[in-house]
């Protein structure tokens, strides 16, 4: 990739991935808050300032890595703090604490279809064209996001989602994984397998949303 189009594909690039992190980390502050825990609004971490969720690493190095690499584009923010034990019904609430992020991202991934759509209409207009590769890149980072976070491997959401669901003996076994969760996820992404999992359900979820917004 030359360094003029990958100057324009990072510009292209940062406003949906910003906004796909820190609506999704947001969200799982706001939830918890309405469950009873305060933890991410007194330390400020309810807020749509990306600032005050970018990871260096995971916001901004590995998307950008992954655009250079033309692999699955990903990455992640500084986690939102949750105090499950301050939760009205801790095992319950945790399900829809944890659900937050991945239906903020599914939100935010019809969001950018329906401006993908109106690049469309508007295709003789300049901005047209910018415009639809910026949805196209929202549509994709935001699918990828729901998907990886619904795997069942604390400390991802799928795995709050596992332990809130499961029996508390198997849910304790689960919650064990948690202090290797973040190794074996980075072993998965190094090895093919990692592709091999989120792929299929990616790629149908991408060409669901744009098959029904006509992109």
């Amino acid at each position: 990739m030359q360094i003029e189009q990958l100057i324009q594909t990072i510009a292209i690039a940062a406003i949906p991935v910003l906004f796909a992190i820190t609506l999704h980390e947001a969200a799982h502050g706001y939830v918890a808050r309405h469950f009873g825990d305060m933890t991410a609004y007194q330390q400020g971490r309810i807020s749509l300032n990306p600032i005050r969720h970018i990871d260096p690493v995971g916001t901004i190095l590995l998307p950008i890595l992954t655009l250079l690499m033309g692999g699955i584009l990903f990455g992640w923010a500084k986690p939102v703090p949750v105090n499950f034990a301050a939760l009205r019904r801790p095992k319950q609430d945790m399900l829809w604490v944890a659900l937050a992020g991945p239906l903020a991202n599914l939100f935010m991934a019809l969001l950018w279809a329906m401006l993908g759509k109106l690049a469309l209409i508007l295709s003789a207009n300049y901005f047209a064209d910018p415009l639809l590769k910026m949805a196209q890149i929202g549509i994709q980072i935001n699918v990828i996001l729901m998907i990886l976070n619904l795997l069942p491997l604390p400390p991802l959401d799928g795995g709050r989602v596992a332990v809130s669901l499961l029996p508390h003996r198997q849910a304790s076994i689960l919650e064990r994984v948690e202090p290797y969760g973040i190794f074996i996820l980075i072993a998965l992404a190094i090895s093919p397998v990692l592709r091999w999992v989120l792929g299929p359900p990616v790629i149908w979820l991408w060409q669901l949303i744009n098959s029904i917004f006509g992109l």
